[in-house]
C-alpha cells in the first residue's frame, strides 16, 4: 500500500513541474465509462489536466488510435495481431480494471435472479430459444413461475468490446454458436434488436417487458435491471460482483503484453464472462505535431489509472487489478520513449 502511495505521488508531481494543463483525448470502450468518468473527473481535481474520454465502442476506438486521431484509445479486447501489424508504429495495451459482462433481463413478475448456462444464453442469441417458459430455461429455474413472453433480444449495434467479451464466452461453451457465429466486436447476428454501446442495450431493456441483453454489470445496476447468475467451468452458478470477477484472472498466465482472455476461467469461484479492460496506446509517443509534454501527460496519467486511481474501481462495480498485472502494468509503462528516448 505504502508502495503505491509512494509512486502515485511521484507521478502527481511528474505531472504537475512537466506536463500540468496538458489536455489528453481518448474513445473506444463504453464498458469502462463510468470508471473513466469517475477517474478523469479526479484526475482534473489533483492536476488541472482534462482528459476527453468518447465512449464509442472498442472497435470505433482501435481504428482512432491506429489512425493517431487520439492520445488513446479504450478496448475490451486486445486488438488481433493483424489489426496491430496494420498500425503505423508499435502500440501498447495497459489494463485499468476487470469487469463482468451479465444477462440483465426485463422480466415481470420475476423476483429471483434467474440461472443460465452457457448453452442456454447462446441459444437464445442463436434464436433456438425463443419464449421465457422454454423447458430449457425451466429446468435450470425450478420452483420459478416464467411467463409465456418472446424474449426480446438485445444486443450490440456498433463495434464492441462488450460483444467481444460476450462473443468469446459463447464460443468457448457452445459448438454451434462458435461455427455459426464466432468471436468479434462486430458480428452477422442471427436475431435480435442492436442499439449503440452498453447504456443502449440497458436502455432496450429497461423499457421492454420481455428483454434480455448483456450489458456490464455497473450499466445493469445503475438502471436497476435484473440480471442472472451464469454456470461457471466448475459448474456453480455464479452472479456477477468485484470478487467473482478478480477470481477470473487468478490462476490465469498473464503474458507480457498482457493480451488475454479471461471468459470461462477455471477458477472455481469465478464468474466466467469477464474481461480485463484495456488503455491502447503507442510506445513511443513522437509522432504527429505531439509534444514532449504531451507524452509525459499520457504517461503521468496511465500511471495515476494503475496505482491511485485503482482505488475508485471497487465502488463502481469493477475489480482492481491483481498485484501481477499491476506489476505488468508498470513494465509496460516503463518502455514508454519519446523520439526514442525514455520518458
Amino acid at each position: 500500500m505504502k508502495k503505491s502511495f509512494l509512486l502515485g505521488l511521484t507521478l502527481m508531481t511528474a505531472v504537475g513541474t512537466a506536463a500540468a494543463q496538458t489536455n489528453l483525448t481518448g474513445a473506444g470502450a463504453s464498458f469502462p465509462f463510468p470508471l473513466y468518468s469517475k477517474m478523469f473527473a479526479e484526475y482534473k481535481k489533483a492536476t488541472g489536466v482534462d482528459v476527453n474520454y468518447q465512449a464509442v465502442g472498442s472497435g470505433a476506438g482501435q481504428k482512432q488510435i491506429t489512425e493517431r486521431t487520439v492520445d488513446f484509445a479504450g478496448s475490451d479486447n486486445p486488438m488481433s495481431d493483424e489489426a496491430l501489424k496494420a498500425a503505423p508504429a508499435k502500440l501498447l495495451h495497459l489494463p485499468t480494471a476487470i469487469g463482468a459482462v451479465v444477462p440483465a433481463y426485463n422480466l415481470p413478475g420475476v423476483t429471483v435472479p434467474l440461472k443460465f448456462t452457457g448453452r442456454v444464453l447462446a441459444d437464445i442469441y442463436l434464436g433456438k430459444i425463443t419464449t421465457w417458459n422454454d423447458k430449457a430455461l425451466a429446468a435450470l429455474n425450478p420452483g420459478v413461475t416464467l411467463p409465456p413472453l418472446p424474449i426480446m433480444v438485445a444486443r450490440r449495434s456498433d463495434g464492441s468490446g462488450t460483444t467481444y467479451v460476450f462473443s468469446d464466452y459463447l464460443s468457448k461453451v457452445s459448438s454451434e454458436w462458435k461455427s455459426r457465429v464466432g468471436v468479434g466486436n462486430s458480428l452477422q447476428w442471427p436475431t435480435g434488436t442492436g442499439a449503440k454501446g452498453n447504456d443502449g442495450v440497458a436502455g432496450i431493456v429497461k423499457s421492454t417487458p420481455g428483454a434480455l441483453g448483456y450489458v456490464e454489470l455497473v450499466y445493469a445496476r445503475q438502471n436497476r435491471l435484473p440480471f442472472g447468475s451464469v454456470q461457471n467451468r466448475a459448474g456453480k452458478f455464479v452472479l456477477a460482483d468485484n470478487g467473482p470477477a478478480s477470481a477470473a484472472a487468478q490462476g490465469v498466465v498473464i503474458p507480457a503484453d498482457t493480451r488475454v482472455s479471461l471468459t470461462n476461467s477455471a477458477n472455481a469461484d469465478a464468474y466466467p464472462i469477464t474481461s480485463f479492460t484495456y488503455v491502447i496506446f503507442y510506445q513511443d509517443q513522437k509522432y504527429g505535431n505531439r509534444t514532449e509534454a504531451q507524452a509525459k501527460a499520457l504517461k503521468a496519467l496511465l500511471g495515476w489509472m494503475t496505482t491511485t486511481g485503482q482505488g475508485y474501481n471497487e465502488a463502481l462495480d469493477y475489480a482492481r487489478l491483481p498485484a501481477n498485472v499491476a506489476s505488468k502494468a508498470r513494465g509496460i509503462l516503463n518502455t514508454m520513449t519519446y523520439g526514442g528516448k525514455k520518458l
